[in-house]
């Protein structure tokens, strides 16, 4: 499973409960007119990631894909037709973004029950396989799925956990951790 993810917030003068109206409308429209490949979106309010340029609150998308087959047809998807409109009333509000692509690496997707994310890198001098191994007792939990960057595409750190609780990494791992609140 892939994952586009996109983070935005609002321009300073738009209402934020406009904007997650805006941006709510978005993703039903979204959701009501499926492309291949893709499964669902789910959109969480974050506060204080330290990879974008803003001090308010964020909005944190991910779009679940099928594989990189299914970008396009979404890319398509989401500036045309019926979610045209829903797309450029939300993107003409927003002050800015950027996104990163994401695959699920071990674990159960659960994003509807995600309150915690957990950004973080792989320790230098520690291979992968080491790495997976590390932090298995965390993602063989129900609902826990680590996501790692593909190609670095993106601003945030290579790994993100997702949980429904806090957890405590293994010693010598550090991450910046997010209580996230899905919105949609």
């Amino acid at each position: 499973m892939l994952a586009y993810v996109f983070w935005h917030w609002p321009q300073p003068n738009i209402d934020q409960d406009t904007y997650v109206d805006h941006l709510s409308a978005f993703h039903r429209t979204l959701a009501s007119n499926k492309p291949p490949g893709f499964h669902h979106s789910t959109v969480f309010r974050i506060h204080g990631a330290g990879w974008l340029n803003t001090q308010g609150d964020a909005y944190e998308e991910w779009y679940l894909l099928d594989d990189s087959a299914a970008m396009d047809p979404l890319n398509e998807a989401a500036v045309s037709g019926a979610c045209e409109e829903p797309h450029n009333r939300v993107a003409r509000e927003a002050a800015d973004g950027v996104g990163g692509l994401y695959r699920l690496r071990t674990g159960q997707e659960d994003l509807a029950r995600s309150r915690f994310a957990v950004w973080l890198s792989k320790p230098a001098g520690i291979s992968y396989s080491d790495f997976y191994a590390a932090l298995q007792p965390l993602t063989s939990q129900p609902g826990v799925a680590l996501w790692g960057r593909q190609m670095t595409l993106g601003p945030a750190t290579e790994f993100c956990i997702h949980s429904p609780t806090a957890i405590e990494l293994p010693h010598g791992y550090t991450g910046q951790i997010l209580q996230i609140l899905k919105i949609l």
